[in-house]
């Protein structure tokens, strides 16, 4: 008579001989007089494990279906970037620093910071984009619109002052550097009061543009930003730096850094009679006046490249005299190269003047003059020759004195400075100025597509102040981002020390072998910082629908790269 009863698997382990032996057995339990006794219906030990676990669950009367009908795959965002992002200006203390409550309009501008970082665009592109990644969720910004950020870019401007001095007290000490430069950005549309016509540094010409002037630390970290009007001369904007660093931030005990044509002789006495320390360089005109008057000998550069002296013409400062050979060739290269274009093409304006079937053979002086003209300026050579036009007539000839004095003073360049020698050695003074090429590194980043400063569509003056004062933080988040990942970047992680500071740098050994390489030290693939952050954006952050109606959230597994970049940051993703 057959027994009726649920049957289930039961795992046997038995020993012979100092060895285990595994069994799967279905069986069905009994009761008999009393007694639970086992039924062995069957052998299943030869099954695959994994099929053994799956009869295992069904003879329990799970529900098993297949893993497509079980879990949807509701949506999938990127993520593994907005979290390296977001992470490090939370650990930066950029919230805080923004305002100690948690308010609409702080969320919003956190989320035009690090979406300048992700992935650049307009205000109302933002919109969109913020509901792509994870970004809009983790700030809780879905669905903002365009007059939201807009409003929120007002309120930040009015914690400009606040955030400036922050940093300011961060990153700026007593007694220690502070770098200035400035730049340019072209913008589109009439309606801007602080859009003027200037000189163009986007090569816009024609363009309407704004200028503005950044203040780094002296590894290169911004720390304020004052915008001018397109037409305001490079001079006339280092007061309001001077006052903002000085009155604003309290710090008078400081070394300004600017270069040549920042800081002038003008701006030089100002800073003098304030008692500040500078360090800039002289102009061309400068250098050939100490030349002319014999305290500069050219011989001493025969035996070194650095030297040190002093001018009744400047009074109170240490000039320091630097020559650069490869400096020196390159502009001596480009220089014959510019004088020969300028030949060839001076040679076709004579030949149509005396070519009887020349086009200027009959021309007068003022024809002839308006065509050589376009030549000499095309190349900017006019001061290198001597032109003699009449009623149809032409000559010219090369200033072959004058370039030879010009060529006598090819890659040298001074360095001034009133700081003394104890706190600031000869060789210092020169590290000192090259520092500058940070705040350059600034505005290059800035304006490039990992933040897009330009072209600016903003017409009223507050908001463009605002956009820019924006991009700023923006790089000040990514300036630590590319310090952090720098082990999987191309940057220079350990930069080899520079004894000549007048020699071209050179990067490390290990940075040269990653570049040719293309491999990281840990043998991962080195990455350019926009390639890095698209990589990271491959870790997304999957929604999952179950059969009943609940949804659970899962992040894919992270790739090695993705692990070593969240390491470096200290952060969990």
């Amino acid at each position: 008579m057959g027994r009726s009863g649920a049957v289930h698997v039961a795992k046997v382990v038995s020993r012979q001989k100092g060895r285990e032996y595994v069994s799967y057995l279905l069986r069905r339990s009994y009761r008999e007089d009393g007694k639970v006794k086992h039924e062995t219906l069957g052998n299943i030990s030869r099954l695959p494990e994994p099929v053994i676990d799956l009869v295992r669950r069904a003879l329990r009367g799970e529900q098993l279906v297949p893993a497509g009908e079980a879990f949807t795959v509701e949506r999938s965002l990127p993520h593994g970037h907005v979290a390296a992002v977001v992470g490090v200006l939370r650990e930066l203390g950029l919230e805080r620093i923004l305002g100690r409550e948690r308010t609409r309009e702080r969320d919003l501008v956190i989320g035009l910071i690090c979406q300048r970082t992700l992935a650049p665009g307009s205000k109302l592109s933002a919109t969109r984009r913020f509901s792509q990644t994870t970004l809009g969720e983790s700030l809780d910004i879905d669905g903002a619109s365009e007059r939201e950020l807009l409003g929120a870019m007002d309120w930040l401007l009015a914690r400009q002052e606040r955030v400036e001095r922050k940093l300011a007290e961060r990153h700026l000490e007593p007694g220690g550097m502070v770098l200035y430069d400035l730049s340019s950005s072209y913008v589109e549309g009439r309606c801007c009061e602080l859009a003027h016509l200037g000189y163009s540094r986007d090569g816009k010409k024609g363009k309407l543009q704004v200028n503005y002037g950044l203040v780094c630390a002296p590894d290169g970290r911004p720390i304020a930003v004052e915008v001018f009007d397109g037409s305001t001369s490079d001079p006339k904007t280092l007061p309001a730096a001077v006052d903002k660093i000085v009155e604003r931030f309290g710090i008078r005990d400081v070394i300004f850094v600017g270069d040549r044509g920042m800081i002038t002789q003008t701006h030089v006495d100002t800073l003098k009679e304030r008692d500040l320390r500078f360090v800039t360089a002289l102009k061309s005109g400068q250098i050939r006046a100490l030349v002319d008057e014999g305290v500069l000998q050219l011989s001493l550069f025969d035996e070194t490249n650095l030297a040190e002296i002093t001018s009744d013409a400047h009074p109170g400062e240490r000039l320091v005299v630097c020559r650069n050979p490869n400096v020196a060739a390159e502009r001596t290269r480009k220089r014959d190269a510019l004088l020969n274009a300028t030949d060839a093409e001076l040679a076709t304006v004579k030949r149509m003047v005396e070519s009887p079937r020349g086009k200027l053979r009959t021309a007068d002086a003022g024809a002839i003059g308006e065509r050589v003209g376009r030549v000499v300026n095309k190349y900017k050579m006019a001061k290198h020759y001597e032109i003699a036009i009449t009623d149809g007539a032409f000559g010219y000839t090369r200033k072959h004195e004058q370039i030879e004095r010009e060529a006598a003073l090819d890659g040298i360049y001074i360095v001034r400075t009133n700081v003394d020698a104890q706190r600031l050695p000869t060789a210092d003074v020169v590290h000192t100025y090259k520092q500058l090429a940070q705040a350059e590194r600034a505005f290059k980043t800035l304006k490039s597509v990992d933040l897009e400063v330009r072209p600016i569509h903003h017409h009223l003056e507050d908001r463009v102040r605002s956009h820019i004062f924006l991009c700023m933080l923006a790089y000040y988040v990514q300036y630590e981002l590319r310090a952090r990942l720098a082990p999987l970047l191309y940057t220079d992680e350990h930069p080899a020390p520079q004894p000549d500071p007048v020699a071209k740098a050179h990067r490390s050994k290990s940075a040269d072998r990653k570049a040719a390489t293309h491999t990281t030290t840990d043998g991962l693939p080195a990455h350019s910082f926009r390639d890095l952050l698209s990589d990271l954006a491959t870790l997304t952050r999957n929604t999952i629908g179950l059969p009943d109606g609940h949804t659970f959230t899962q992040l894919t597994q992270a790739t090695p790269i993705q692990a070593r970049a969240f390491q470096l940051l200290g952060l969990k993703p």
